[in-house]
């Protein structure tokens, strides 16, 4: 696609052509582990080869649970989506793209009971101008819950406490031999002080003797 410019230099005018990129769509397969109490996003993408064509999208989202039971859970069409009656009602959302070639949806607030298959039915009718031909393409998707995530986090939490009070522990006794050490290092300075103060006091008493004895001699 190109914006065109008009350019007037003096008494010519010049014609530009800017294109802008195109985003590309990429098939990746959807995520099929979901955490409970987390949300899970459900990826279901259709690419069209020609984007510029106009086509009328139908996506429609199916659960199937373990015992076969099919129920029809979601529906978007012409930007209108529905989140229809069920296990899942007020617990989807869309979160597909503009260009309607990413059609995923979000579960919100993951249960045990989301585990299972999932579908996704994509149906394009195109809009030429002497033809409408259609695509269809279905999905699926197989979702497991686990609860590893509550147990990881409970875990994690419990480790951190331990390792806080531990932490506190060490702390609190290396404080204490501090204490002690820095305690005794200076009663041993004093010691040695009131020594060296003892020392000095006897050689003085030792001179004046000495002194006192040669004055009565000479």
């Amino acid at each position: 696609k190109c914006l065109f410019l008009s350019l007037f230099m003096s008494s010519n005018q010049i014609l530009l052509c800017v294109a802008f990129p195109q985003p590309v769509c990429v098939d990746v397969p959807s995520d099929t582990e979901a955490v409970i109490g987390t949300q899970m996003r459900l990826t279901c993408i259709s690419c069209m080869k020609r984007e510029e064509v106009k086509a009328r999208t139908l996506v429609n989202w199916f659960y199937i649970s373990d015992s076969g039971d099919m129920t029809h859970i979601y529906k978007y069409e012409n930007t209108k989506e529905t989140d229809l009656d069920g296990p899942f009602k007020g617990r989807l959302a869309w979160n597909g793209s503009k260009d309607l070639q990413d059609l995923s949806i979000v579960i919100l607030n993951v249960t045990l009971n989301d585990s299972g298959l999932y579908q996704c039915e994509v149906s394009r009718e195109f809009d030429f101008r002497f033809f409408t031909p259609t695509f269809f393409i279905r999905k699926n998707i197989t979702l497991t819950v686990k609860e590893k995530g509550h147990t990881r986090a409970l875990f994690s939490s419990i480790y951190s406490e331990i390792m806080m009070y531990v932490l506190l522990v060490f702390l609190t006794f290396w404080l204490l031999v501090e204490m002690v050490y820095c305690y005794r290092k200076i009663s041993k300075s004093d010691d040695q002080a009131q020594d060296t103060a003892y020392d000095i006091i006897d050689l003085n008493r030792t001179r004046m003797n000495k002194y006192t004895i040669m004055k009565a001699v000479w």
